[in-house]
């Protein structure tokens, strides 16, 4: 346990808090037991840490990561007990989902010591609903997003600025925001902006590595699929990153791949799950609703430059970027005249030669444009809509 400590006081030393993510202050910290899903690389270890530093006693506190050494011979229940008996008030559990009964064992520490609150981060295939108890009564889960083009702002540039609703953006409420040279971030955001280690040397190979762990290991681990569908689900991220957007041909990509037709709606979900895709589904069921998929998209636009390299495709970009930042806040679906549907509201993304012309039937338009800094009527500028969160 000393060794945990060490590591513990390390990391907290370390840790910056001049910078916090959208869902800090959206957080109830008081409950007994939060959950926060999230991607690989989104955040979630930095968030946890900030807050012990900002708020808390970090002598009443311990973090841990669920993969260390520590634990192949030690469970978390009795790390719990000795945990109250030293005085401990907060554990902060890190990559739950890399330990087993992880589930069980935390109803057990919440059923036990009431003493305790605890804090877990997962990765976003993480279902609580599909462990060995009931743990969703007890915990209230928090899904942690990749950066806005906001917090990209506040973090490599230092420029802070305030979100605005969506009601607030199609009201043109950024436009008071004076922000100079807005496309030059913007261009910079698309490449490297989602992931907050890409203030880090070696971006581009770090987040390909991600995607390796993320489909080889945490996939197989989380589904008990064997690990040779590591490779498959390789070969259909590239199939996406390659083709996207696109309705799939779930035949066609069942015989690419050499798996089952009747599978692939499941795989399809374990990897936008993992947060590597975004299936935009009909008005009847939104991005994460149980409508019928109409495109698939890579889930943000520092994918679409990791996989697709030299074959990126500008308007594919433009509708990721939408898609991503939209979906924090909306239930966005695919529109049966235009692009996105956003409740009543229709849009069309496009550059600054794109035309009224498809939401000329719409009940309430909007043509989203690239590479313009300022709006006019219903036409806005695309960049604004990353100031969403």
């Amino acid at each position: 346990m000393e060794d945990l400590v060490r590591i513990y006081k390390k990391l907290l030393r370390e840790t910056d808090t001049r910078f916090l993510r959208y869902l800090y202050d959206e957080i109830d910290w008081k409950n007994r037991i939060v959950g926060i899903r999230g991607a690989r690389g989104v955040g979630k270890t930095t968030l946890m840490l900030q807050h012990i530093k900002k708020e808390l006693n970090p002598e009443e506190s311990l973090y841990v990561n669920a993969d260390d050494l520590y634990f192949s011979n030690h469970r978390l229940i009795d790390l719990a007990e000795r945990l109250v008996q030293r005085g401990i008030r907060y554990f902060f559990i890190d990559e739950i989902h890399k330990y087993k009964d992880w589930s069980r064992e935390l109803k057990l520490i919440y059923d036990y010591y009431s003493e305790l609150n605890v804090v877990f981060s997962g990765s976003s295939i993480l279902d609580l609903n599909k462990g060995t108890s009931d743990l969703s009564r007890r915990a209230v889960v928090y899904q942690l997003y990749g950066l806005s083009f906001r917090e990209y702002l506040a973090l490599f540039h230092d420029v802070r600025l305030p979100s605005f609703s969506l009601d607030e953006i199609l009201a043109g409420e950024p436009e008071r925001l004076k922000l100079k040279t807005p496309l030059l971030f913007f261009e910079d955001y698309l490449k490297r902006g989602y992931y907050p280690f890409a203030l880090m040397d070696g971006y581009s190979e770090k987040l390909r590595q991600i995607v390796n762990l993320t489909l080889e290991t945490d996939i197989p681990v989380f589904a008990n699929l064997p690990a040779s569908m590591g490779r498959k689900f390789k070969h259909l991220l590239m199939i996406i990153a390659q083709s996207v957007p696109f309705k799939p041909n779930m035949s066609k990509i069942a015989e690419m791949i050499g798996a089952g037709r009747n599978l692939l709606p499941e795989y399809f979900l374990y990897i936008e799950d993992a947060g590597m895709i975004s299936q935009l589904r009909d008005e009847t069921g939104g991005v994460r609703g149980l409508g019928k998929v109409e495109k698939v998209y890579l889930d943000n636009p520092n994918l679409v430059y990791a996989l697709a390299e030299e074959n990126v495709n500008v308007g594919n970009l433009r509708e990721t970027f939408f898609l991503s930042q939209m979906k924090v806040r909306q239930s966005v679906s695919a529109s049966s005249i235009s692009d996105f549907q956003i409740g009543r509201r229709t849009f069309e993304i496009g550059g600054k030669s794109k035309s009224k012309k498809q939401i000329e039937r719409a009940e309430e338009g909007y043509v989203v444009k690239d590479q313009i800094e300022l709006s006019a009527g219903n036409v806005l500028p695309l960049w604004w809509f990353g100031f969403n969160y």
